[in-house]
């Protein structure tokens, strides 16, 4: 094997980490008798090769050389080397169009899917191979490459006919799918045999499959009772013997054998319900019905299936989820680890979309520490995701468990990031914020870590009495520590936030006008004295800085109000910038300044159609314009009738977005209310 491997110049070639001249171990390892080795080989190609999906010349130069290990029906786990294949000649990439070059250099993406189609005819022979992983991935591959769509069409359906492996049928059902989604002039055999495929006799696993598939590429033709049909479905799949869904493989300190201990129970239930779901995109309602009854399923698989499905839909759709909020919260109560420690990682996620599992996360909550604090095996503990969730909702029980996390021997950084939820409600926990802040030192190598969620939070409940802790830490902070200047802006923003009673804290913020942080130390003194004289020249000044300099300058103005307008010439011009973040961030300022909505509204209407991301900001904008506002009260009708979070993406599927989103929406409402 690898004939003339050695021939080729490595050493000149590249990869993630540099110099690519161990790639040939790579590939031999992926020969290699030994399980381990093979594993191995494939995360060091995931790892270096091809790493985060870049194509480099040391990727192409590999091509050939996995044809080979492909090649050989006696090696074992080719239907990864298989997979790799795929993914280097584009994955899911080149569905929706051309791929862009990254770091892999110019045109190598292009050309990696150019020679993978050349040798795609070797992929013809692996539909019958006796590696049932092999024929997994398979299908996948031969659709996205044999340019040849009548011969690969009759390829599938005459391979679904004699295939007799129960976990190889969805695969090839998948195939199909795919195939009519990248060959729309010629879907339509392929959608008629997915549509025979939903039916009886075949096996519940297979009907799932197809309905995915069609739902992708033919929803039209779904059964107009697709739920009821689902449901029972998972039903009947989950009475069935399961069959694993994949072989025994060895354990392995790689980060493919980290994310194979990590794989659900049923990993295949969940891939044709992810397939489902991705699917049914929009239809929320559909989605909604159809993880209720995966939730009420006596299946505990199925129900932890449904939990991170939900994820997924919570995170892009907008909807009326409490029902199934509610489902996820009985999860909690249950004994089985997995299903609750899904649930809790689901909750902590929807932040006030978690209301009403409230009850179940504060009695979690009241049990045990370990609810409370997550230890790590490695590392520093966090706060556990039932806590997080609780202290998300905004629910005023999880003040005294954040009390007892803030009295223990470690505080995980991110609790005071959690305190803003809670509004008033967090006011008893000032005192051991403070406390805590006061015992940082001030040199270690983790104090900016430590010490910049408790400024958060002491500033949030602008809690004065802890304005000799924020100058310790502002006077003895040493100049080399790492991220020193951010460290200053969080002190001199904490303390800003303690009005005048933090007036003790004006000679040191005078100190900073001249430096790096002279806009932060600058909108601290306006709400310690209100002397506008005092910190315009410095403010007008960063005004033409840096973006982002320039953006905290403009807001820090805005809150001068009238007393700014020497600076409404600059602001103006700021408008007009070509860069997106400047004008919103110039269009609230220009507003509580002068009170003028003409140059306002054009800045505030062009920000906000650009980039979704300055939304929040112009919708809190709108509402201190009030009446003024009204011209522009159609972008903020749009927005509440939008089904899709404004943050969501194609590529993405989760929820890190739900709580801005949601903040979003209260914002636009808040603006219609107050006109």
């Amino acid at each position: 094997m690898f004939t003339g491997m050695d021939e080729v110049g490595w050493a000149s070639m590249k990869h993630a980490y540099g110099s690519a001249e161990d790639v040939p171990e790579l590939l031999r390892g992926l020969a290699s008798a030994c399980p381990q080795e093979r594993e191995r080989a494939l995360d060091g190609m995931y790892g270096a090769v091809h790493h985060q999906g870049d194509v480099y010349d040391s990727t192409l130069a590999c091509i050939p050389f996995l044809f080979e290990v492909v090649g050989h029906a006696e090696l074992r786990d080719r239907g990864g080397v298989v997979e790799l294949l795929v993914s280097i000649g584009g994955g899911d990439a080149f569905d929706d169009g051309p791929l862009e070059d990254g770091d892999g250099g110019e045109g190598n993406y292009a050309m990696a899917r150019t020679a993978i189609r050349a040798g795609a005819a070797a992929f013809i022979g692996l539909l019958a191979d006796r590696d049932p992983e092999v024929r997994r991935a398979a299908p996948t591959a031969l659709v996205r490459f044999l340019d040849q769509p009548d011969h690969v069409l009759g390829l599938l359906t005459g391979r679904l006919e004699k295939e007799e492996e129960e976990q190889v049928r969805p695969a090839l059902t998948e195939g199909l799918g795919l195939f009519a989604r990248l060959h729309p002039a010629s879907a339509a055999p392929a959608v008629e045999c997915l549509v025979e495929l939903c039916a009886a006799p075949h096996d519940p696993g297979l009907r799932l499959a197809a309905l995915g598939q069609l739902a992708g590429c033919a929803p039209d033709r779904l059964p107009t009772d697709l739920v009821p049909t689902v449901t029972a479905l998972l039903r009947a799949r989950s009475r069935r013997p399961r069959v694993p869904d994949q072989p025994e493989r060895p354990d392995t300190d790689t980060l493919i054998g980290h994310l194979r201990r990590l794989r659900p129970a049923d990993e295949e239930g969940g891939h044709l319900l992810r397939t489902l779901h991705t699917a049914l995109g929009g239809r929320t309602a559909d989605r909604i019905a159809l993880l209720k009854g995966q939730l009420s399923s006596p299946e505990s698989a199925d129900r932890c299936n449904a939990m991170w499905m939900s994820a997924g839909l919570f995170g892009e759709w907008r909807g009326s989820y409490e029902e199934v909020v509610v489902l996820i919260g009985e999860q909690l109560g249950t004994e089985e680890q997995r299903l609750h420690d899904a649930a809790a990682s689901v909750l902590e996620s929807l932040f006030g979309l978690a209301t009403p599992a409230a009850d179940r996360l504060a009695a979690l909550v009241a049990v045990g520490p370990e609810h409370r604090i997550r230890q790590w095996e490695h590392g520093a503990p966090g706060l556990a995701a039932p806590l997080k969730a609780l202290a998300r909702t905004g629910d005023p029980r999880a003040v005294a468990a954040l009390a007892e996390v803030l009295d223990g021997p470690v505080v995980p950084p991110e609790t005071g990031y959690e305190v803003k939820h809670l509004g008033p409600a967090a006011a008893p926990l000032a005192p051991l914020l403070r406390e805590r802040l006061g015992e940082l030192p001030l040199d270690a190598l983790d104090s900016y870590d430590r010490a910049v969620p408790l400024l958060f939070a002491l500033g949030r409940l602008g809690h004065a009495p802890a304005v000799p802790e924020m100058l310790r830490l502002l006077h003895g902070t040493p100049e080399g520590l790492r991220s020193r200047e951010w460290f200053v802006r969080a002190i001199a923003d904490a303390l800003g936030e303690c009005g005048p009673d933090a007036r003790e804290a004006i000679p040191a913020l005078r100190e900073l006008l001249d430096g790096e942080c002279a806009v932060a130390a600058a909108g601290a003194l306006w709400s310690l004295e209100g002397d506008a004289e005092a910190v315009l020249p410095t403010l007008r000044r960063e005004l033409v800085a840096g973006q982002f300099r320039a953006r905290n300058a403009a807001e820090a103005l805005g809150r001068l109000g009238p007393a700014a307008r020497p600076a409404l010439p600059a602001l103006r011009a700021m408008a007009d910038s070509g860069k997106v973040w400047l004008r919103a961030s110039a269009a609230g300022a220009l507003w509580d300044i002068a009170g003028d909505p003409d140059p306002v509204l054009p800045a505030l209407r062009s920000a906000w159609e650009q980039n979704a991301y300055t939304r929040l900001l112009l919708a809190d904008c709108l509402t201190r314009m009030g009446p003024a506002g009204a011209p522009a009260h159609d972008l903020l009708r749009t927005e509440l009738a939008t089904p899709r979070r404004h943050q969501a993406r194609a590529d993405t599927y989760g929820s890190d977005n739900i709580g801005e989103d949601e903040q979003l929406l209260r914002a636009c409402r808040a603006a219609l209310d107050a006109a």
